[in-house]
């Protein structure tokens, strides 16, 4: 799930007895187990693939919302050790991730739009982010150690995060400070899976669902500029058994489009972060 931003880079927060779980979660390291076990895999560099899809619905003041997208993302990864990491033992996480726009009404993949606001016809910019890589270590930046209590129901958990995004905005000028142009965001996870299987020594891979919703200004390819208004986008998904379980649309796009993603990059993979709006600047700087 760019759906960037990430999105993709999921810290968890949230709320469980220590006592429902084998692994003992007032340790850091069973903490990591557990994060590990939900992300990827226990294996080194087995790579694992998340799915999902759902919609993209407008905000405008004075006008009903709209659905003006359907979406199909898609992110493989692989996890491995944490080398040379001030803040303690822990794992790394290397994955790609895509996000694909679709017609709302046909689901068919978008290559150019109709902005039903300014008239204009664009060429449409899905999300292609590689790397979204992530490191988890036994303690954090503050120095606190890596606790992830659960929020627990029956043999069922959930995970639940909302991550505030406020910076400056790659696409502005210099004069930022002055004028404005951070990128302003937020975005909401949950992960949800069987707690007994992710207790079990013998699991190295949980399967879990996973639900993404993403607050935002209008993305920057819509050419929107300043106009009032929001975008929101609702998904849900899973950890897929194998990659051959993407829908056969996403499947043909990678094969046809971006063949590096039928596999998460090296573990050893130490690149900046990409973004929708890093990799839009990109475009733009090419044209």
């Amino acid at each position: 799930m760019r759906l960037v931003t990430r999105i993709l880079l999921w810290s968890i927060i949230v709320l469980l007895p220590v006592s429902a779980l084998a692994l003992d979660m007032s340790k850091a390291a069973d903490n990591l187990l557990a994060m590990r076990k939900i992300q990827c895999s226990t294996q080194d560099g087995e790579a694992l693939t998340y799915g999902w899809e759902g919609n993209v619905f407008s905000r405008v003041p004075g006008e009903r919302d709209k659905l003006i997208f359907k979406v199909e993302g898609m992110n493989i990864r692989a996890c491995g050790p944490l080398a040379d990491e001030p803040n303690g033992p822990g794992f790394k996480l290397v994955t790609r991730e895509i996000l694909l726009y679709l017609d709302p009404k046909t689901g068919k993949v978008l290559d150019r739009w109709e902005n039903p606001w300014t008239g204009k016809t664009v060429d449409v910019i899905h999300v292609t982010n590689d790397p979204v890589n992530q490191r988890f270590a036994s303690k954090g930046r503050d120095g606190r150690p890596f606790i992830l209590p659960f929020v627990i129901q029956g043999d069922q958990f959930w995970l639940t995060s909302t991550v505030p995004l406020f910076y400056t905005n790659p696409l502005g000028g210099e004069y930022q400070e002055y004028v404005g142009g951070t990128y302003h965001a937020t975005e909401m996870f949950n992960f949800f899976g069987d707690i007994n299987e992710l207790s079990d020594p013998a699991t190295t891979s949980l399967p879990a669902a996973v639900g993404w919703a993403r607050l935002s200004g209008w993305l920057p390819w819509m050419e929107m500029g300043d106009r009032a208004g929001l975008l929101y986008f609702h998904t849900a998904g899973r950890k897929l058994d194998s990659y051959d379980d993407l829908s056969e649309m996403m499947r043909d796009e990678i094969a046809q489009n971006y063949p590096e993603y039928a596999k998460p990059p090296p573990l050893d993979d130490e690149r900046r972060n990409e973004t929708s709006w890093t990799f839009f600047k990109k475009v733009l700087d090419a044209r």
